[in-house]
């Protein structure tokens, strides 16, 4: 409605607007996580949990106002109506940008249950993101390169023991899992010194899905492989904020839990094997989806 102003002019209203939202929510979201850890036993942490899962959709709610009042966007996303609130999901998905975790809030806002983010290390010192996302139980990654890891061995695995304790927490209420399995957003530099074989993507990364599947598969209704577009826009970040985002595209879909997916990635070898050959086809097939996006 107001992406008729001029850019210099908008940003002057997304942002505070944005900041003003999170801040609220985040601030809601950390003073309950406060009392549940003062308060560490499994009847108060439901109760809050559920007013916690309340707020956080009133942030997902929020974000939707500000985006379609400051920019002439239109939805392109998948029909939904099939998932059930009262299971468990793991979604996988491409990074563009941070706009990525408004985007998928709006996926689960009304069609999946409550959604927890595998997040960077790095935003845990974020201001009020980072400290929401703690009292929500996001687990933080702290991913190292192949070099660090010659250098200091002792750091090898702590990932995956994050997403061990991570997967304790969510067995006990219904969730979305999402994952970037990327581990980072795309860029043509990261490509680069990544060696990628694909146009639009980074190569991805299998160990923390493996584990969360090995771990959780049990319950998983499905894997929704979620693939983000914006076509008209290099820097979705920057365009949102000035009130020129034009098109988000969401592609779904809907993977079976099977045995071929679900084992032991560390200890079987062959298994290791079979689940990074059905990662990388996926991802194959992710790249030629983007190809034709980026075309129409």
């Amino acid at each position: 409605m107001l992406s008729f102003l001029p850019p210099w002019l908008l940003i002057f209203i997304t942002l505070p607007l944005f900041f003003s939202i999170t801040a609220l929510v985040a601030t809601s979201i950390f003073i309950l996580g406060i009392i549940k850890l003062i308060l560490p036993f499994k009847i108060v942490a439901t109760i809050l949990n559920f007013f916690i899962n309340a707020i956080w959709r009133s942030w997902a709610i929020g974000n939707l106002f500000a985006i379609n009042l400051t920019n002439p966007v239109v939805w392109e996303i998948d029909d939904l109506d099939d998932f059930d609130k009262k299971s468990w999901y793991l979604l996988i998905c491409n990074h563009v940008s941070w706009v990525d975790i408004m985007v998928l809030t709006q996926i689960a806002l009304n069609t999946l249950p409550s959604p927890k983010f595998f997040l960077k290390n790095e935003l845990k010192r974020t201001p009020f993101i980072g400290m929401a996302a703690w009292a929500m139980d996001m687990p933080f990654m702290k991913r190292y390169s192949r070099s660090y890891l010659e250098k200091h061995p002792e750091k090898k695995g702590q990932d995956i023991e994050s997403t061990k304790k991570s997967c304790e927490k969510f067995k006990d209420i219904p969730t979305t899992i999402i994952n970037f399995v990327e581990g980072t957003r795309v860029s043509p530099q990261k490509q680069k010194e990544t060696k990628s074989p694909f146009k639009y993507l980074l190569p991805p990364r299998a160990g923390g899905i493996a584990f969360t599947l090995a771990a959780m598969g049990h319950l998983f209704s499905g894997v929704l492989n979620v693939t983000l577009n914006y076509p008209d826009n290099q820097n979705a970040t920057t365009s949102i904020l000035f009130g020129k985002l034009k098109r988000v595209q969401v592609r779904v879909e809907v993977l079976e839990v099977n045995d071929d997916i679900v084992g032991d990635y560390f200890n079987d070898e062959s298994f290791k094997v079979r689940f990074q050959t059905w990662l990388n086809d996926l991802w194959l097939e992710k790249d030629k989806v983007l190809a034709r996006l980026n075309k129409w």
